[in-house]
């Protein structure tokens, strides 16, 4: 049985799954009052970035102090489903690890169903949600160093659907390499992108780049999921 663990990035108090692999983590703890779960701010971590990361802070404090085999990313109220459905737990009628397991015989990566968009591609849907410049920015950062990945970050003008959400799980080195290049791209993001006239939504661009990129990556190294 590999060892698995995924972290439920939540702000607050909620009913969690009963199966062992899933770790409730609060994110954002840093100041903040305990509501009973694992902090984000123990450790290696970026916890006082969280109102501007998301769930991210948790995702870096699973990369730098997580030692399993497999580590995962969901929400409190977003999961990946599993094969029986309880319509009255739905809490736990998630993915269990056993269900894990078997998957991870074939793959090194596990992610939700596609997104799709039916009138907007994702270029167009981010710049119609949120400040473009954000994006545009990001595609410098990668051009300077990353450049292999250039191609295909400039299909998001043409995709009109991705793996959202920040949700995956993923064997170590994998996420090793993967949060490595993405904490890389943000943290440059964040030293050339001046947010002081952002309001609280439009700050929170991060973890909505971050979505973005994680098909750049996987397309990019063809990784299997």
């Amino acid at each position: 049985m590999k060892k698995v663990s995924v972290i439920v990035a939540t702000h607050k108090k909620y009913k969690m799954p009963k199966d062992k692999m899933y770790l409730p983590l609060h994110v954002g703890k840093e100041r903040k009052d305990s509501i009973g779960f694992k902090g984000d701010n123990s450790g290696k971590n970026i916890s006082n970035k969280n109102s501007y990361f998301c769930e991210l802070t948790g995702l870096y404090w699973a990369w730098k102090n997580l030692k399993d085999d497999y580590i995962g990313l969901v929400h409190y109220r977003r999961h990946f489903k599993g094969s029986k459905v309880n319509k009255k737990d739905l809490v736990n009628s998630v993915i269990t690890l056993k269900e894990v397991n078997e998957l991870f015989n074939d793959v090194d990566i596990i992610l939700p169903k596609k997104r799709k968009y039916y009138i907007e591609n994702l270029y167009s849907h981010y710049e119609h949600t949120t400040y473009v410049e954000t994006l545009d920015i990001t595609r410098n950062i990668i051009k300077e160093k990353y450049p292999k990945y250039l191609n295909e970050f400039d299909k998001l003008r043409k995709r009109t659907s991705a793996h959202m959400f920040n949700m995956f799980i993923m064997k170590k080195d994998k996420l090793n390499e993967y949060c490595t290049w993405l904490f890389d791209i943000l943290f440059e993001l964040e030293k050339r992108v001046d947010t002081s006239e952002y309001d609280s939504f439009h700050a929170r661009f991060y973890g909505r780049v971050s979505e973005l990129l994680l098909d750049v990556w996987i397309n990019t190294n063809n990784y299997k999921y």
